[in-house]
């Protein structure tokens, strides 16, 4: 059996301090995710996202980030998965990003609400005709008695749209979550990590240390 408590990384990587990072959160975070960009880390985008259901029932999953902005954090979903009726139940979510290479962890609060069809369009007709189908195809989150059956259903969206772009579904946009919180997190040796909270204000943003 593997022993679990000498697993452990001491990391050194980079320093983390309240008195230099930028008064606008998505400054740094912008700054990171370059970063993470460059160095390779797989799939940058990938955040953790968790919601609650009206019985405060939590539920988590990795989606991908596809527009960020001062705004908040936009990502696109089948509007009648399970994520989508926990929202609409409770839009209070949280992200996390966890960039392992870098040793950081971008963590956020916020409120979630739908973007506009047209933010929801411009995307969709940015994505791969596969991908485009594929939004057709998946009732997210519904048991299916097996994967020949999607394949059948992708067969038949292809043809229906065989000719001509294929429109944007109804039950398929984005969301974006607001952010009321965002906490920066840069690992440091001894587990003394470096953590950077901002905090929204009526008039920008407050910026805290928190311990380790």
């Amino acid at each position: 059996m593997l022993d679990l408590q000498e697993m452990r990384t001491e990391y050194r990587q980079a320093t983390l301090d309240e008195s230099t990072v930028p008064t606008d959160p998505f400054i740094l975070f912008e700054t990171w995710f370059s970063q993470a960009v460059e160095t390779k880390v797989k799939d940058p985008n990938s955040m953790i996202l968790a919601t609650s259901s009206k019985e405060n029932i939590p539920n988590i999953r990795t989606v991908l980030l596809k527009i960020f902005d001062e705004k908040g954090f936009v990502f696109f979903t089948n509007y009648n998965s399970v994520k989508a009726k926990e929202i609409a139940e409770n839009p209070h979510v949280a992200l996390e990003f966890l960039w392992l290479d870098l040793e950081r962890q971008v963590r956020v609060k916020g409120i979630c609400e739908k973007i506009s069809t047209s933010e929801s369009m411009s995307y969709f007709m940015k994505r791969t005709r596969g991908s485009q189908i594929g939004a057709w195809v998946s009732e997210q989150s519904r048991v299916i008695s097996s994967r020949k059956i999607l394949q059948m259903q992708i067969e038949k969206m292809k043809e229906k749209f065989a000719k001509g772009n294929v429109p944007l579904p109804d039950f398929w946009g984005g969301y974006r979550v607001i952010p009321s919180e965002i906490e920066f997190w840069q690992g440091r040796e001894s587990r003394l990590h470096d953590r950077i909270l901002y905090t929204r204000e009526k008039e920008g943003w407050t910026i805290q240390r928190l311990a380790p």
